[in-house]
């Protein structure tokens, strides 16, 4: 009988949970063919833990990163000097990272020290604009150089890595595990408590939810968002918008002071992962600039509206489901106008299919590292 493949996973934030969710249950059912191992640096606390609590996923390890106010090299340096002895106590044969966070570049780094291959969820995303977003694109160049699975979301996402010199042999195209999650998590019973959130959705309005919280959008273009929300609520008066604000002060207090006392706006604060998919499966449109909103609201059907300049998801844009606005007031304006005013608009934007996978990504990851894996890391 062949041992078990010891593979360890590691993530630190609430994206990289929730996209490696159903992958770290594709692994758990396998329990002959894999021994899967938990590890998270927690570089975001209480947004991780809410959840792991939803995906029923207890780490094994815990290296417990989060301090108030860190920077992305205090982010780095702690994760490496975690994860450096983990490689070492675990002894890994292979380490899946997701994404692109400073956590998935400090855990493949810290794996390729210690000669461990590595698999990289959600690989070939590109703007090939290292300050948009930042780190972010940083982060995924460099992961993808250390690599020696890759573990493309979509088509262009192959196109990307291949055009960047990587074996064509080690990219696979999987579909994107935000997908899987989102269907296993979306029709889970969640009754939302009294409050602004059911009071809003209790009033037959039509809803717009809103986030921002992007580093590059700090400061003036957060001012800009805030004004185009205000603006939005005075031309569409059957409207109600709900603004999902970030912990960061940087990002609550600016809306604050432009919002907090709108009629009809609620600053609702961050929302756990479960309540979350809820509104994005109420809302009339979103206005966002968040990656993974760009992946979730077309299996809703929602028209998103994006505020980048630019975007890694380009698949999103080619389908018609998400619209890229920037942080100018009146473009934001005019193009939720369009959408909320325009039945015919509308209803071309909604009805386009989800690009980015049909919810079986992990079970075709999980299939391909059972199928290459054994061999290629015991003899390696």
């Amino acid at each position: 009988m062949t041992e078990a493949l010891r593979v360890l996973v590691v993530f630190g934030t609430r994206p990289e949970a929730i996209k490696m969710a159903p992958v770290v249950a594709a692994l758990q059912s396998r329990p002959d063919t894999f021994e899967t191992v938990i590890a998270v640096t927690a570089q975001h606390r209480d947004m991780l833990d809410q959840v792991l609590r939803i995906f029923n996923i207890t780490p094994d390890h815990d290296l417990d990163i989060m301090r108030a106010g860190q920077s992305l090299a205090q982010v780095t340096v702690r994760s490496l000097e975690g994860l450096t002895p983990l490689m070492e106590s675990v002894l890994p044969d292979v380490v899946l990272v997701q994404g692109d966070t400073t956590t998935t570049f400090a855990a493949a780094l810290a794996a390729f020290y210690h000669h461990v291959p590595i698999g990289h969820v959600e690989a070939g995303l590109r703007t090939y604009d290292l300050e948009q977003p930042f780190p972010e694109e940083a982060n995924r160049q460099l992961t993808t150089r250390l690599c020696r699975w890759h573990f493309a979301p979509t088509e262009q996402a192959r196109r990307n890595l291949l055009a960047e010199g990587i074996a064509p042999s080690t990219v696979e195209v999987t579909g994107n595990t935000v997908v899987d999650a989102l269907l296993a998590t979306a029709d889970r019973p969640y009754d939302f408590p009294a409050g602004p959130i059911a009071e809003a959705l209790a009033t037959g309005r039509r809803l717009v939810l809103v986030t921002a919280h992007r580093r590059e959008n700090w400061g003036a273009p957060l001012e800009r968002i805030c004004e185009a929300v205000a603006r939005i609520i005075d031309e569409n008066p059957d409207v109600h918008v709900l603004f999902a604000t970030h912990s960061n002060p940087i990002v609550a207090e600016p809306a604050a002071m432009r919002l907090g006392a709108l009629e009809r706006v609620d600053l609702i604060g961050p929302q756990d992962y479960l309540p979350f998919t809820k509104l994005l499966r109420a809302a009339t449109l979103i206005i966002s600039d968040s990656g993974g909103i760009q992946e979730e609201a077309p299996t809703f059907g929602v028209p998103t509206l994006v505020l980048r300049e630019v975007t890694e998801r380009p698949e999103a844009l080619a389908a018609g489901v998400v619209r890229l606005v920037g942080t100018q007031t009146d473009s934001i304006v005019d193009q939720a106008n369009l959408l909320l005013q325009d039945s015919d608009e509308y209803t071309a934007m909604a009805h386009h299919a989800n690009p980015f996978g049909d919810g079986h990504a992990a079970e075709r990851i999980v299939d391909i590292l059972s199928r290459d894996a054994l061999h290629r890391a015991r003899h390696s």
